[in-house]
């Protein structure tokens, strides 16, 4: 497995992924619109996205980051890994690549969204924890980096 920035070559293979990965939850396998134009909605504002990609040239994991105008924070999104290959670290190092890069930018603090309803979302609420994410409001939790500069 290898993390790569988004390629619009994996655009149709990533949709598919995240698709798939609500439906196991249970969830309604909808599509956010900002999944049609990764380039525009986040690289080309200066932001990022990564995919997790297999030794198949498949797309098994995604994330991607957007800052907040005017701030030192960002929003950290779309982080998923192929349901059938949870548990493997697949999501750390994702978003451990994130945050490196993050901190590397200067950015202070990576906010998350964790969705609704809570019981859908559960894998959520117990993955952020592990990695300092704390919950500051119902149904988002952030994280304080330490930047070195």
């Amino acid at each position: 497995m290898k993390i790569i920035a988004y390629e619009d070559r994996y655009r149709d293979d990533l949709i598919f992924m995240i698709l798939e990965a609500k439906n196991a939850l249970g969830r309604v396998p909808g599509l956010n619109s900002d999944l049609l134009d990764i380039k525009k909605n986040y690289m080309e504002n200066g932001d990022m996205f990564w995919l997790a990609v297999d030794e198949n040239d498949r797309v098994i994991g995604s994330v991607g980051y957007r800052s907040i105008d005017g701030t030192d924070e960002v929003w950290l999104h779309r982080l998923f890994v192929k349901y059938n290959l949870k548990h493997e670290g697949i999501g750390t190092q994702l978003l451990r690549t994130a945050e490196v890069y993050i901190e590397q930018r200067g950015k202070k603090t990576i906010k998350i969204h964790l969705g609704t309803p809570r019981e859908q979302c559960f894998e959520s609420y117990a993955f952020y924890p592990k990695y300092g994410y704390q919950e500051y409001e119902k149904q988002y939790m952030k994280k304080d980096l330490i930047t070195k500069n």
